[in-house]
């Protein structure tokens, strides 16, 4: 098999590349299913757009009247043939009609009525707002209303009465004029009369009262006339013989709604023309002016009401359908974290820059194929939302929306452990973030009173920022369908909000990726993500700072640890020599927990020293909480030591842990597999992260499944989600053997297997260790002495004693044991027997009849308790009896309650 060489970017990125394009080829119909999620929602608002029109667009009420002109209706009772227009409509229905003739309406300057404005005189927020006249633009209220018309002069004689100037009589308006008689009026232009005001020139000098004077306007209490002292205002700001400019105020109270029939608006032609012949008089003198006869609209046709519903309410449904994405990254990102899938791929060599490369590549091409579907889709059924506006604007826009969304995602993964609260969070987040954009953001966008800065301020929300894009497109979109404006186009970029929302974005995008950047860097150093806010002045705390108990020890104890002091010395040596035989040495390691919520630090792990050459398997014994996993997790690169050094094949842990990881394999105690993957596929990805390519990639794959029993019967094709305990356990092994690494981590290899299983797989972890150094963890004593050539047993975070397991039985274990089974009442003769054997016997354990013996070797021959046994039988009946040596096992108790 190939030497193994640490694989380049391009080889990790390939390699987690081809593994998520298997792992996505097994969950296609879910990413389907997720791409189909748009046109499902399109459907939706066509759906309400439907039922819209059919109750309200093509509502009679909002069409133009009509009566059956076919006298002679058919036996059924229907009408074919129909007259529509004016005579024939309702007040609402004729704002619909054809207007082919619009007649002549004068120039006059109308005079709205007033409201009352004290709460905005006490603010001084009153706005100086603009009208606009209705949609149909031929229902003009300051002709045909029940108020009299004023044209305001510099002088009135008594009487006046205006006509139009194109030798046509004047019209004639009464109060009990109704809207029929006032259109047929119109069309055949009938007389009115008109008051003449008398107007007066008044000079302010700054805007404040100008505003006050135009807003102040009233309606006397028992009076039917208006009284508004202002009819309109002239800012001329820097006009002067060279240059006119000029900003008109007036006041109204036009909103738009179609039952009152008062004068609503100011018709801002004349006030212009007023304006622009007092700067002519003022340049040429007193007689020179334009003439202003009469204003006159365009024909038209008839008309039909086109609200598009899916436009007004497109914001928030969109929103929702975009955000949705952000829950499935998320998830995502916090179930590989959560799985621990991200770092025991980090273990086996992937580095961070090519996993954040492939992942966000993967996640930007499924959200651009998303909301490039979402378009299609949308344009395709004829959702005027996407028609209407420029589709390379609302491309780029989604196209930073979800670049801010994934980065979002990754920024804010590495707050959650759990994928099921970060799931719960991101939907809470998507539909609040519609919710709210659509009852409270959506409000004060439209409020003239609220600033302008905290709409700003509010768009820093990623999901504020996405619903005002959506906002703009959908007010160009129903803008356009409702009286042929154009939808947005890029002329419209900056008059829309858009460049601030673009702005936002793409600064935001930037800034996440930033910290997402630092944050996985300092987490993967193991240091506080907010280190930088704590008080540099504060000393950081030391193992030596620190008092701990079980510290105190005498010359006696230390000089029965003499493998221990051994070990040290020979690891200093190493260490002196630069030696890089040795496959892993450690040198006075320590690790610190500090305490919390009051509690004192935790020494887990305290001074340990240990050289394992290659071609060695060390044994790791000891009780729960011993410091074994903490051990594990800094020569792994999960945690970093608080003091003292290690070196994997010469390389530094705390400095060359990226190149480490290229020669290191590791079997977690848990099993850390993609569900969908099967065997062969998981072992080709780690194969390809150890730089096996080719022939030599595939043979090494088959190799391995055939070592672990997993290649025949078509068991390496299976998804490892289907496998068995045991069988995933196998296949752990495998893949921390695959490329054959120069370091191997083992952690309880053989947990869950059946004893043929188990045999099975020593014998593959004995084949590997001939070429790499292999720590192992275990409490099967009988693993331990299969498989180790050393053992060392740790005990409150310290190495007790190591050597093989000969070694440690001689050293610890220097006792044998009798266990005898007779009736009860001959135990007495046992013990009688036993101290005739051994006067320092001493009883371990008796029940029914049956006791064990624990006897000094020193004291005893093996011979002599054998004649001893046979005695006894002649005397009484003996139905049981063994003697043995001590065990492994023995020895670990025995170490482990000396140590605690």
């Amino acid at each position: 098999m190939a030497k193994p060489v640490a694989a380049s970017f391009l080889t990790q990125a390939n390699a987690l590349f081809k593994k998520n394009l298997t792992y996505q080829k097994r969950n296609i119909w879910s990413n389907v299913r997720l791409i189909v999620i748009p046109l499902y929602l399109c459907v939706v608002l066509v759906c309400i757009q439907a039922v819209f029109d059919s109750l309200v667009n093509n509502s009679v009420d909002n069409q133009c009247g009509c009566r059956c002109a076919d006298d002679d209706k058919n036996g059924d009772g229907k009408c074919e043939i129909k007259s529509c227009g004016l005579q024939y409509s309702s007040q609402n229905q004729a704002v619909f009609c054809a207007f082919p003739n619009p007649p002549p309406l004068l120039p006059l300057l109308h005079i709205p009525p007033s409201v009352n404005r004290d709460s905005c005189q006490r603010t001084g927020s009153c706005p100086s707002t603009t009208s606009e006249t209705d949609y149909t633009n031929y229902r003009d209220p300051g002709i045909y209303s029940d108020l009299p018309i004023f044209n305001i002069q510099p002088q009135c004689t008594p009487a006046t009465i205006l006509s139009l100037s194109f030798r046509q009589p004047p019209l004639e308006f009464h109060k009990e004029t109704k809207f029929l008689e006032l259109i047929d009026l119109m069309v055949n232009v009938s007389k009115p009369e008109v008051r003449c005001v008398q107007g007066l020139n008044l000079w302010r000098n700054n805007s404040v009262e100008v505003n006050d004077e135009i807003f102040k306007g009233f309606r006397k209490e028992n009076h039917e006339e208006i009284i508004n002292e202002v009819a309109a205002a002239y800012d001329l700001l820097n006009t002067d013989r060279n240059k006119f400019n000029v900003t008109i105020w007036y006041y109204t109270t036009y909103k738009g709604d179609l039952q009152d029939w008062r004068v609503k608006y100011v018709r801002v032609l004349r006030s212009v023309n007023m304006v622009s012949n007092a700067y002519l008089q003022f340049l040429r003198g007193p007689g020179t002016k334009i003439l202003f006869d009469f204003v006159k609209e365009m024909p038209k046709q008839e008309t039909r009401l086109r609200m598009d519903m899916a436009s007004l309410i497109g914001p928030i449904f969109f929103t929702w359908v975009i955000l949705l994405l952000f829950p499935v990254i998320l998830t995502s990102l916090v179930y590989e974290k959560q799985q621990r899938l991200r770092i025991i791929m980090k273990m086996h060599g992937l580095g961070d820059a090519p996993y954040w490369m492939i992942s966000y590549a993967y996640f930007l091409a499924i959200s651009t194929l998303y909301i490039v579907c979402l378009m299609i889709f949308g344009s395709a059924i004829g959702l005027k939302f996407f028609r209407f506006n420029d589709y390379t604007i609302q491309f780029i826009f989604y196209f930073l929306c979800i670049n801010l969304q994934i980065s979002i995602a990754f920024l804010v993964s590495s707050a959650f452990s759990k994928a099921v609260t970060a799931s719960v969070v991101a939907y809470i987040y998507v539909f609040g973030s519609g919710l709210l954009g659509a009852f409270l953001f959506q409000f004060l966008i439209e409020s003239l009173s609220f600033p302008r800065r905290l709409i700003f301020v509010m768009e820093l929300y990623p999901g504020f920022s996405l619903y005002r894009g959506l906002y703009e497109f959908s007010q160009y979109a129903f803008q356009r369908n409702l009286n042929g404006r154009d939808g947005m186009k890029w002329k419209d970029f900056r008059g829309s909000a858009m460049d601030e929302v673009f702005t936002i974005i793409i600064v935001e995008w930037v800034v996440a990726l930033v910290a997402t950047y630092y944050i996985d860097r300092v987490s993967s150093s193991s240091k506080d993500t907010f280190a930088f806010l704590k008080n540099p002045f504060k000393l950081s705390p030391t193992p030596q700072m620190f008092s701990f108990q079980k510290e105190r020890s005498d010359v006696s104890v230390e000089m029965e640890k003499l493998d221990v002091i051994q070990e040290k010395e020979t690891v200093k040596q190493l260490i002196f020599e630069r030696s890089k035989n040795h496959g892993i040495v450690c040198d006075n390691l320590k690790k610190v927990y500090q305490g919390r919520d009051g509690n004192p630090p935790k020494l887990a792990v305290c001074g340990l020293s240990l050289a394992v050459p290659s071609g060695e398997c060390f044994g790791m014994l000891g009780p729960n909480g011993a410091g074994k996993t903490s051990f594990i997790n800094m020569m792994t690169g999960l945690v970093k030591p608080s003091s003292g050094s290690a070196f994997v094949q010469g390389l530094d842990i705390c400095k060359d842990m990226d190149k480490v990881y290229t020669s290191m394999g590791v079997c977690p105690q848990h099993d850390l597999l993609w569900e969908t993957l099967t065997g062969k596929e998981h072992l080709l990805f780690y194969g390809r992260l150890k730089n096996l390519k080719g022939h030599d990639l595939n043979q090494a794959v088959e190799e391995s499944l055939k070592s672990v029993n997993l290649f025949h019967g078509g068991v390496a094709d299976i998804p490892a989600g289907k496998y068995s305990g045991g069988m995933k356990r196998r296949l752990s092994v495998a893949i921390s053997l695959i490329g054959s690494p120069k370091v191997v981590y083992m952690d309880e290899p053989s947990t869950g297997l059946d004893p043929a299983s188990r045999i099975n797989l020593w014998t593959v972890i004995k084949r590997a260790k001939k070429h790499a150094a292999i720590i192992l963890t275990t409490h099967s004593m009988e693993e331990a002495e299969f498989l180790c050539d050393r053992l060392g047993i740790f005990v409150d975070g310290r190495l007790q004693c190591i050597g093989n397991p000969k070694e440690l039985k001689g050293r610890y274990g220097g006792s044998y044991v009798l266990t005898i089974t007779t009736s009860p009442e001959h135990e007495k003769d046992v013990e009688t027997l036993v101290q005739e054997v051994s006067s320092n016997a001493r009883k371990i354990y008796h029940i029914a009849g049956t006791q064990k013996f624990e006897f000094p070797k020193e004291e005893v021959r093996i011979s002599e308790v054998f004649q001893a046994v046979e005695n006894a039988k002649r005397n009484f009946t003996v139905f049981a009896w063994g003697f043995a040596d001590t065990t492994l096992e023995d020895v670990f108790i025995k170490v482990a309650k000396t140590g605690l």
